[in-house]
Formats: structure tokens, sequence, C-alpha cells
């Protein structure tokens, strides 16, 4: 649905609500025009997002993706401000199951913008998980300092000091396709 027709919605309920009270229905009205004012609460807060949302807290990640494939065309439903938790969210249902598609979300994410600091710290992490992954080792270290900069509030510290352990660690693959280099010092 577009994000226009609710404002179609409000303006509806509101001359219904009006029609109400010049028909000694004053009680009535009343309770429509303030009933008016959910569909622009949702113009700016998409119900999909919400439900989204809070079936990621219970932990079902398929149900949390099925709501948010419900948005066909992030553009056209959503508000503008909601651009970067949309893709935030899908980063986030995608993170069990194919952690390497990731990162191109949490990057646009990045990109449209999240309020919350918290939410900014998880999808510097988590790219940085994908840059670690990919061995960029540099730019994963420079993205863990950002995102423990974003963790005011300390809820990622754990996860903070468990990557830069993996980052500390010997990275063996430059040496496993020359077998000769495994067995150096062996013999000679």
């Amino acid at each position: 649905m577009n994000k226009y027709i609710k404002f179609v919605i409000t303006a509806i309920m509101i001359a219904c609500g009006v029609y109400l009270m010049m028909n000694r229905n004053i009680g009535w009205g009343i309770v429509v025009v303030i009933l008016s004012a959910i569909p622009v609460l949702l113009f700016f807060k998409n119900e999909y997002i919400l439900l989204a949302f809070w079936f990621l807290r219970k932990q079902n990640m398929v149900k949390a993706s099925s709501w948010l494939d419900k948005i066909t065309n992030y553009k056209s439903q959503l508000h503008r401000t909601q651009y970067g938790y949309f893709h935030y969210l899908q980063g986030l249902t995608l993170a069990q199951d194919n952690p390497s598609k990731v990162e191109p979300f949490m990057r646009k994410a990045l990109e449209y913008g999240l309020n919350m600091k918290h939410d900014r710290a998880m999808a510097t992490l988590n790219i940085a998980a994908g840059a670690m992954q990919k061995g960029r080792r540099q730019e994963a270290k420079n993205l863990l300092e950002e995102a423990k900069k974003l963790d005011t509030a300390g809820m990622m510290t754990d996860q903070i000091k468990m990557m830069k352990d993996q980052l500390k660690m010997p990275s063996m693959q430059k040496h496993m396709h020359n077998p000769n280099m495994r067995n150096r010092g062996k013999f000679s």
C-alpha cells in the first residue's frame, strides 16, 4: 500500500467524525477524530517494520522476514527515515542463515541512516565481521574501533572483544596452498 493512502484514510475519518458531531453524536465523533491519528502514526512508523521488530525481539526470524517481504517497493511504501531500518532488519534476518549476504544490507542501512547509536554499532559490527571473513583485517580493525565508540551502553563489548581476539590470531590460510610451507624446517 502506498504511504500517501494513509493520509486519504485520515481525511475520510476526520470527515466522518465531523459528520457524526454535526448529527449530535459528539462522543462518537470525537472518538473517530482521535482514531484518525493512527494512520498518521503509521505513515511515519510503518506497520510492517513494527511487526518485524516485534518478531525479531521474540527471536522468530522467519515471521520477521515474512513481514519484511510484504514491503515490495520500500521507496513508495516507507517514509524516508525508515529506509535504513528496512535494510537493517533485512540484514539481521539474514544473519543466521547467510552471514556473507549481511554486509551489503548493513552498508545501505548506515548510508540511509539509523537513529539509535546501538543500531549503528550493530551494523558496523556486522560489516566488520564481513570484512574479517573476506580477509580485510585492517578494515575490520577500524570498523571494530568505530563500533566500540558507538556502543556507549556497553551492550556489545563481549562481541567486540571476541572479534578483536580473532583478529589477533594468525591467519594460516596464506600458506595452505603450498604444502612445502607447512613442513618448513621440519627436515632441514
